[in-house]
């Protein structure tokens, strides 16, 4: 083989490496991107830091929290939501990318207060199966505003929740947990 010939196989060979580099690096690109896409617009990962919703999350659990239903809808009561703190968290200290998440028991203009460990709506006792323990403290009848929800955490009395900061603004909402993806043996839909 003359040295001609050898410069064009090493060409020839040095161009499929860089081309099979560069469509790597395309794919690697894409996926970033769509990452970045899911994560922003659809679906994020999130992990619970603390006991405030227990029995229904653990602390350590990992969820998926879906952000396209409530473009659509809003909240209901029942519904789990990862939300950003409201501005009085904010003043008491917690940063403003610090997710929190409660369940959404009062809705824009329902009548909300506890009395007697029972939580009440619009007058009528709710069935809360999924609680730790019923509320030890009272709390006097307020409503619901527009645009804007009253939260708990199912472990009520070991919850930082509206009883103690007010009413949540519904552009703090992030989205809906919706499925628990650890610990292996906890795998599985979260039900609202």
């Amino acid at each position: 083989m003359n040295p001609d010939e050898s410069d064009a196989k090493q060409a020839a060979t040095s161009s499929k490496a860089w081309s099979s580099w560069q469509e790597n690096l395309t794919l690697i690109a894409i996926a970033l991107c769509l990452a970045l896409l899911i994560r922003t617009f659809i679906a994020e990962p999130r992990y619970i830091p603390s006991d405030s919703m227990l029995p229904t999350l653990h602390t350590g659990d990992r969820l998926v929290v879906e952000k396209v239903s409530y473009r659509f809808h809003p909240p209901i009561s029942g519904d789990i939501i990862v939300f950003q703190p409201p501005e009085e968290l904010q003043k008491r200290g917690y940063p403003s990318d610090q997710a929190f998440i409660k369940r959404v028991i009062g809705v824009p203009g329902k009548i909300l207060k506890v009395t007697n460990g029972k939580v009440y709506l619009d007058g009528e006792p709710l069935i809360e199966d999924y609680i730790a323990e019923p509320p030890n403290q009272p709390f006097p009848p307020v409503q619901v505003p527009e645009d804007k929800f009253f939260v708990m955490g199912d472990n009520r009395n070991d919850s930082n929740d509206s009883r103690y900061w007010g009413f949540l603004p519904r552009q703090n909402i992030i989205g809906r947990a919706t499925f628990r993806f650890w610990p292996p043996d906890r795998i599985g839909f979260i039900e609202n």
